[in-house]
């Protein structure tokens, strides 16, 4: 089984989302590699919950470099691929490339791992339909309205799917990410 994980990202990705994501498969012995529209620095952001807010803040994050186009991705390559949140969902969801690409890492029965409303992707891509998926509690509609069942778990384990609703999940994310990846390795 290859080592190597996608993470699929862009300008207002999730800022704590990314770094913890590098970080974690990196600790574990995998080469996690960051797609994007370009290879270049990517700006991302902070979401964080402000009492007295309805919803969350947006702040400036750090910058991720990607290693990668979209265009250069050869699905075969990778164990299982991470869709990040934050805003870059928002537009990524109408890239064709992003879809075909999950549509192909779908297809050859690899992980697919999304976090907070990076389920929007797989929404956009068909996938929800029948499964059962977790995400940023505002992602919830657009969960059922595909025909997926929305899960109110911190993680949610469905085939090859692993979702999460936001980086306060890692914990059980993480988790489940990594038996799945050992069961593969099994």
């Amino acid at each position: 089984m290859s080592k190597q994980i996608l993470i699929i990202t862009g300008d207002a990705g999730e800022s704590y989302e990314a770094l913890y994501a590098l970080h974690r498969f990196l600790e574990a012995g995998y080469q996690p590699l960051v797609a994007a529209p370009s290879k270049r620095a990517l700006h991302l952001v902070i979401h964080d919950f402000e009492p007295g807010w309805d919803t969350y803040v947006e702040r400036p994050g750090y910058l991720v470099r990607s290693d990668l186009t979209f265009d250069e991705v050869k699905v075969e390559d990778y164990a299982a691929v991470m869709i990040l949140g934050g805003r870059a969902p928002e537009y990524l969801r109408h890239d064709p490339k992003v879809l075909d690409l999950i549509k192909q890492f779908h297809a050859k029965g690899k992980w697919i791992f999304a976090i907070c409303h990076g389920i929007q992707v797989l929404i956009s891509a068909g996938l929800a339909k029948g499964a059962c998926m977790t995400a940023y509690e505002h992602v919830r509609f657009e969960v059922e309205a595909a025909g997926g069942t929305y899960m109110t778990s911190q993680a949610c384990r469905d085939g090859k799917f692993v979702t999460a609703q936001n980086w306060g999940s890692h914990p059980e994310f993480y988790r489940e990410i990594f038996t799945c990846l050992g069961e593969a390795q099994a």
